[in-house]
C-alpha cells in the first residue's frame, strides 16, 4: 500500500504528517542494500517555467466535500476505491462516500488534531496518528475506535500500513518510528531516528523497507524485519515534508519544505531527478497506480500533476482550495484525486 506524509509549521503546531493508501504491486527491488554512509546530492534545481500550464486532458474538479470544522490534514483511498477518510484538527476522522461525497460516518476518540491516516490493505481497518501522541486502529465499516498503541513520547505524524497488512509504522517527533503489531498493537520494534524529527513514512511495496524523512533533510531506508538502517541519503538542506516509494517499489520521491521534489533510485541512492515549479512548501506526494505520474500538494494551494518520464515540469495544475493542500492521493483506478486544505475541505478531482 502507499503512503503518503507531509511536515509544516502552523498556527502554533509544529508538523503535520500525512498517508494515504493507493494500489501497489509487489515487485522487488532486485539490489541488496548494504548499510552506507549519508550521500548527498549537489544538482542544482532548474528553475519554473514563467507561467504554469493550465489543467490538461479534461481533468477538473468534481465534487467538494464539507463537514470538518478544522484544517484537513491528511485524506486517504479505500483500496476498492468506493470510500475516502480524512482526518483533522477537529480531532476527528470522516469516512465518505467517493461517489457522492456523502459523510457516513464520523470518527471520535482522539484529544488532539489527526494529523495521518490509512487504510488496511483489505480495507477493513484505518489507522491514524494524531498530536496526541497516539496511533488509533478503527472499524473501517462501523467506525468503531479497536484499540488505542500507546508509546510515542510526541505527536505522531505518520502512519502507513505493511502491504500484508501485519505492520502498521508510525513516525515521531520523539526521533523514532515505531513498527506495531496490527492485531495486538504490541512495539514490535522501535527504530531510533537519533537526529531527526520523523515527519513521513512508507513501507516498500514488498514490504522489507521503510524510507523515512524528516527535520534533518535526510532520507533513511530501514531493513523492516531487524530495524536496521540500510541507508541515508541527504538529498537536501530543507526539512522533508512527504516521502513516498512507486509501485515498484524501485523509485523514492521525496517533497520538501523550499517546494522541491527530488526522485531517487531505490536500489543505488543516486538521484534521478528534481522537478521544479512548486512556489512554497509541498506537504504531499503519491504516485498513480501505474507508476507513470505523481500528484503533489503544496502551501501555494496549488495540486499539481507531473510526468516524470516525460518533463520535469507539471503537466497539469489545479486551482479552487483556498487554503494551502496539506494532503493528496490517488483513486486505486488512477481516475480520480482527492486532496485536503487548510480551507477545512475534500476535493475530488478527475475528467468527466
Amino acid at each position: 500500500m502507499k503512503k503518503k506524509v507531509l511536515w509544516f509549521a502552523f498556527a502554533g503546531f509544529i508538523g503535520l504528517a500525512v498517508n494515504c493508501n493507493t494500489a501497489k504491486s509487489a515487485s522487488t527491488p532486485d539490489a541488496p542494500m548494504d548499510s552506507k554512509p549519508i550521500e548527498r546530492s549537489d544538482k542544482p534545481m532548474e528553475q519554473a517555467p514563467p507561467s504554469d500550464p493550465p489543467s490538461r486532458r479534461g481533468i477538473r474538479e468534481l465534487r467538494t466535500l464539507s463537514g470538518h470544522v478544522g484544517e484537513v490534514y491528511a485524506v486517504a483511498y479505500s483500496p476498492d476505491g468506493k470510500q475516502i477518510v480524512s482526518g483533522s484538527g477537529d480531532e476527528t476522522l470522516k469516512i465518505w462516500d467517493a461517489g457522492t461525497g456523502r459523510s457516513l460516518h464520523t470518527l471520535t476518540g482522539h484529544t488532539g488534531g489527526v494529523t495521518s491516516v490509512a487504510y488496511s490493505p483489505d480495507g477493513r481497518r484505518i489507522v491514524s496518528g494524531s498530536y496526541d501522541k497516539a496511533v488509533i486502529l478503527w472499524d473501517a465499516e462501523t467506525g468503531h475506535a479497536l484499540r488505542s498503541f500507546i508509546g510515542h513520547a510526541a505527536p505522531v505524524y505518520a502512519v502507513a500500513y505493511s502491504p500484508d497488512g501485519r505492520r502498521i509504522v508510525s513516525g515521531s517527533h520523539d526521533e523514532t518510528l515505531r513498527i506495531w503489531d496490527a492485531e495486538t498493537g504490541k512495539t514490535v520494534r522501535t527504530l531510533p531516528a537519533y537526529d531527526s524529527e520523523v515527519n513521513s513514512a512508507d513501507y516498500s511495496p514488498d514490504g522489507q523497507r521503510i524510507i523515512s524523512g524528516g527535520i534533518s533533510g535526510v532520507l533513511k531506508i530501514w531493513d523492516a524485519e531487524t530495524g536496521r538502517e540500510a541507508r541515508a541519503m541527504l538529498g537536501h538542506t530543507e526539512f522533508i515534508n512527504t516521502v513516498v516509494y512507486n509501485a515498484e517499489g524501485s523509485q523514492i520521491t521525496a517533497g520538501f519544505k523550499d517546494g522541491s521534489i527530488r526522485i531517487w533510485d531505490a536500489n543505488t541512492g543516486s538521484e534521478r531527478t528534481a522537478l521544479a515549479g512548486h512556489s512554497e512548501a509541498v506537504y504531499s506526494l503519491a504516485y498513480s497506480p501505474d507508476g507513470k505520474r505523481i500528484v503533489s500538494g503544496s502551501a501555494d494551494k496549488t495540486v499539481k500533476i507531473w510526468e516524470p518520464g516525460q518533463s520535469k515540469y507539471a503537466v497539469t495544475v489545479l486551482f479552487g482550495h483556498e487554503g494551502g493542500i496539506t494532503s493528496v492521493a490517488y483513486s486505486p483506478d488512477g481516475k480520480r484525486i482527492v486532496s485536503g486544505s487548510f480551507d477545512k475541505t475534500l476535493k475530488i478531482w478527475g475528467e468527466e
